[in-house]
C-alpha cells in the first residue's frame, strides 16, 4: 500500500510541514510512504475549459500537475498538509485541485458527482497564525479544512483525521500533544 503525502507549504521545514511528517512517523513500515512539496512543481493554471471532465486529464500541455494527478489516483491513501491563507487552502494546493478534478470525481450521465477515489483513507494537517479559538471562529483554520475537506469528500475519501495547529505566530512550537495525536492518526492507515 502506497500513502502519497502533498505538502501544500512553501516551507519544507515548517509547521505543516513538521505535523506532515509526524503524520507519517505513526504510519506503519509496511506502507511506502511519497511525500511532494507542491512549492517545488510547476503547475500552469487552470483554464477552465471543462475538457478534462471528458477527457479523463487535464487537456493542457504535460507539467507536473499530469504528474502529481496520476500519482493521486495511483496512492492508497491521501495527507494533505496546508497553511491557512485567508481561510483556506494555500493557492499552489488549490492550482493542483483544480487541475486535477478527474483524479477525484466523475460526472454520471445525469450530472451527478461520482467520486474515483471511493473509501481511501485522508487525512488533513492545517496551520494558522490565528490563535485558538478565534481560528475557528473567523473561520481560519475551519476554512482551510472545509476546503480541502470539500475536494476529499467528492472524492470519496474517508477522513481518518484532522490536525490543526493555531496562533503559530505567537508560539510557533507544536505540542507534543499535537505531535502525539498525530502520529495516532497516521497510525490509523
Amino acid at each position: 500500500m502506497n500513502i502519497l503525502v502533498l505538502n501544500g507549504s512553501p516551507r519544507k521545514n515548517g509547521t505543516v510541514a513538521n505535523l506532515l511528517k509526524s503524520v507519517v512517523d505513526g504510519i506503519s513500515n509496511s506502507y511506502d510512504v511519497e511525500w511532494i512539496n507542491l512549492y517545488e512543481l510547476n503547475i500552469k493554471p487552470c483554464i477552465g475549459c471543462m475538457k478534462c471532465r471528458t477527457d479523463q486529464e487535464c487537456i493542457l500541455p504535460q507539467d507536473d500537475a499530469h504528474i502529481v494527478g496520476r500519482k493521486i489516483r495511483d496512492a492508497d491513501g491521501l495527507i494533505v498538509g496546508t497553511p491557512t491563507h485567508w481561510g483556506n487552502m494555500s493557492a499552489q494546493l488549490k492550482l493542483l485541485f483544480d487541475r486535477n478534478v478527474p483524479m477525484f470525481m466523475g460526472e454520471k450521465p445525469n450530472g451527478m458527482p461520482c467520486p474515483r477515489q471511493k473509501g481511501k483513507p485522508a487525512v488533513i494537517v492545517t496551520a494558522c497564525s490565528t490563535p485558538w479559538p478565534f481560528n475557528f471562529i473567523a473561520a481560519e483554520s475551519r476554512g482551510a479544512i472545509r476546503a480541502v475537506n470539500e475536494v476529499l469528500h467528492y472524492g470519496g475519501y474517508r477522513l481518518l483525521g484532522k490536525i490543526v495547529k493555531s496562533g503559530t505566530k505567537a508560539n510557533p512550537t507544536i505540542s507534543n500533544r499535537l505531535l502525539t495525536k498525530s502520529k495516532i492518526v497516521g497510525s490509523k492507515f
